[in-house]
C-alpha cells in the first residue's frame, strides 16, 4: 500500500487519479480506491444482502477497473463507471448463487417479505438510539425486492441522480423513476419519519475495513503482475453484461 506521504493532499478529481496511475503514479489508486469503498460496498451489498460477499465484490470490482483502466473513455463519470462494474460483478455472484440454490433443496426462502417489513414497529413510548433506528430502516431495506433496494440504495442513500443511476443499470430515466417510487412505496411512511436523515448512515462500511480492501487489492494486483500498469488493451473484454430491464 502507497504511503500517505504519497498521496497528493489536494484533492484529484477521478479522472486526473486515472491519467496519473496510467502513466506509472499506480500508488494513487488508493485514492480511487478510499473514495468509492462506501458507495461500492452499498451497491453490492444491496444486491448480495451479505457482508463478506459484499466486500470480495468490491476487491473483484477495483482489480476488474485497474486491469482495464485504460478503457474508461470518459463518456461517463468515473463513478459510473466503477459502479456499473461493480453492479455486474455483483449481478454474476448472485446468478451463480441462484443455479447453486436451484439445486438444493428447501433452500428458497419462505412467506412474504414484505410481512417481514410489516413486523417491524417501533414502540412510540420507547425511547430509541439513532443506531437502532438505522438497524431497523436496514432490515427494511433489505427485505425489499432485488430491482427496488438497488435503486434504493442509488438513489436515496447514495444520492445518485437519476440519469447516473439509469447509467449504471443501463435502464431508461423513467425506469428509474418508477422503481424508485415503487420502492419508496413499500417502505412504510411511519418508518422514514422516524428514521429522518439516518438513510445516509446505512450499511456503513467502516475505515479499518476500508484498509483490509485496500491492501487486498494492491495484493492482488501485484500478484496479478499488473503493478507495473502494463494494462492490455484487448476486444471482447466488455465490461458490462446488460442487467434486466424489467
Amino acid at each position: 500500500m502507497v504511503s500517505q506521504a504519497a498521496i497528493p493532499q489536494d484533492p484529484l478529481g477521478d479522472e486526473e487519479v486515472v491519467a496519473r496511475v496510467l502513466a506509472g503514479e499506480t500508488g494513487l489508486f488508493e485514492i480511487i480506491m478510499r473514495r468509492h469503498n462506501q458507495r461500492i460496498y452499498r451497491v453490492a451489498r444491496s444486491i448480495l444482502h451479505k457482508d463478506d460477499e459484499a466486500e470480495d465484490v468490491m476487491q473483484d470490482t477495483y482489480v476488474r477497473a485497474y486491469e482495464h483502466l485504460d478503457q474508461f473513455e470518459g463518456r461517463a463519470k468515473f463513478s459510473t463507471w466503477l459502479t456499473r462494474i461493480a453492479v455486474n460483478e455483483a449481478l454474476a455472484r448472485r446468478q451463480r448463487a441462484t443455479r447453486y440454490q436451484e439445486l438444493e433443496p428447501g433452500s428458497q426462502r419462505e412467506g412474504d417479505p414484505m410481512d417481514r417489513v410489516a413486523s417491524l414497529t417501533l414502540n412510540p413510548e420507547q425511547q430509541v438510539a439513532d443506531t437502532e433506528i438505522r438497524v431497523l430502516l436496514e432490515q427494511a431495506i433489505e427485505e425489499l425486492p432485488d430491482k427496488y433496494r438497488t435503486i434504493l440504495v442509488l438513489r436515496d442513500v447514495e444520492e445518485m441522480s437519476t440519469s447516473d443511476a439509469a447509467e449504471v443499470l443501463e435502464i431508461s430515466e423513467e425506469n428509474v423513476k418508477v422503481r424508485l417510487h415503487r420502492a419508496r412505496a413499500l417502505l412504510r411512511k411511519g418508518l422514514f419519519a422516524r428514521t429522518g436523515t439516518q438513510c445516509k448512515e446505512v450499511f456503513n462500511f467502516h475505515a479499518s475495513r476500508c484498509d483490509r480492501v485496500v491492501q487486498t487489492v494492491f495484493k492482488r494486483i501485484h500478484d496479478l503482475g499488473l503493478d507495473g500498469m502494463n494494462l492490455r488493451k484487448e476486444s471482447g473484454l466488455g465490461l458490462v453484461q446488460r442487467p434486466g430491464t424489467d
